[in-house]
């Protein structure tokens, strides 16, 4: 497969370029910030992605969608990154739609992610750091569940329609199997949520479950077979995450550049230096590394590749890094102003340091690739 954009996947791309420019550039980021908004994004954009036909890449053409898959996906998401938009596509329109892929659930909740009116949140990881462990108890309870146990850093949490929960009902904490999939409405009885704002403004939020009950209809695929629903679920949205890193340390890295090219020093353009030009260059090259680590990723999943998670995680890592690398030397570059909130070089750094711990960062990956190698 070639590592390059198709003439439809170009096209795709100028569109949403255009799009979150005009409409959502990192002044409407700073709008948000500045405004405390409670929601931590925009509602109304969030429409507007619905009728641009965003929301629905994922979702098959049956039920309403375009049918295309994580390379467009990855599209917008690079552009959302470029333009540090505030944005729920990653956990709704990416991994709530892989979730719920073939389960019944699919038909109450993809009209409204179609529509822009749903938005979901993923409601994983129970510790201070992304792990694979799930301890959460789901027990019996007449036709139902009853799901007790906390959620940390759910984006989204305290806006959303839908949580998907992964739960344990059976087994322990790190066995692989036991685990299920539940989609829970956000006004459950017993589910108290506490948001809190992240280093780049963004909204994540604290659940507690105290008994919350739901019917046997809000199992996602099998019980005690969640796994394969929450793997898939991860792969989707490791893989988008990557690709909104690519396109933070992307937008970074043009803006280093135009910086390069625009101020002076002892009467020439600092971009004439030349130790700045090879510290340049090998930011470059690290971007178009990733570049190609996340494009490999997005069509190895959109073929079904067995080898798909493993290039899922290289890409999650190599994206880590590279964007780490172009806004620390963004700030560099730009100086002491680099730190000062007149420039949106440091809202790059937030969003790409947000980003990284997103659903493993690069230590979590590198590990995942070494012990699947036998280390």
């Amino acid at each position: 497969m070639p590592l390059f954009l198709n003439d439809e996947q170009t096209m795709l791309r100028d569109s949403a370029r255009a799009f979150v420019n005009e409409h959502a550039p990192v002044a409407h980021l700073r709008r948000l910030r500045d405004a405390k908004d409670p929601a931590g994004f925009d509602r109304g954009l969030w429409k507007q992605f619905a009728e641009m036909g965003f929301t629905g890449i994922l979702i098959g053409e049956p039920a309403g969608g375009l049918g295309l898959g994580h390379v467009e996906a990855g599209v917008v998401l690079e552009e959302i990154g470029r333009n540090l938009s505030a944005s729920p596509f990653l956990t709704t329109a990416v991994g709530a739609v892989a979730a719920l892929e073939g389960s019944a659930q699919a038909e109450r909740w993809y009209p409204g992610i179609l529509a822009g009116d749903s938005v979901a949140a993923l409601a994983i990881d129970e510790g201070p750091k992304h792990r694979a462990t799930v301890g959460m108890r789901a027990e019996r309870a007449g036709n139902g569940f009853r799901l007790s146990g906390t959620k940390q850093f759910v984006t989204h949490g305290h806006v959303a329609d839908l949580l998907i929960v992964a739960a344990r009902t059976a087994g322990g904490a790190d066995d692989a199997d036991g685990i299920t999939l539940f989609a829970v409405p956000a006004d459950a009885p017993g589910l108290t949520v506490g948001p809190e704002r992240l280093a780049d403004s963004s909204i994540a939020a604290r659940l507690s479950l105290d008994g919350v009950t739901v019917d046997a209809d809000a199992v996602i695929g099998d019980v005690d077979g969640g796994r394969a629903p929450l793997d898939r679920m991860l792969r989707a949205v490791r893989t988008g995450a990557a690709a909104e890193l690519l396109g933070v340390g992307g937008g970074a890295m043009d803006m280093t550049i135009g910086y390069l090219q625009q101020r002076k020093q002892f009467g020439v353009t600092i971009g004439s230096f030349q130790a700045l030009q090879h510290r340049a260059a090998h930011l470059y090259a690290e971007m178009e590394v990733a570049r190609a680590a996340v494009l490999k990723a997005q069509q190895l999943l959109d073929a079904g590749d067995a080898d798909a998670d493993a290039a899922v995680s290289v890409a999650k890592a190599m994206t880590g890094l590279a964007t780490t690398l172009a806004v620390q030397e963004g700030v560099q570059m730009h100086g002491g102003i680099g730190m000062t909130d007149e420039y949106d070089i440091g809202f790059f750094m937030k969003r790409a340091r947000v980003l990284a711990e997103m659903f493993g960062d690069t230590h979590f990956h590198a590990d995942r690739l070494a012990r699947e190698a036998g280390y």
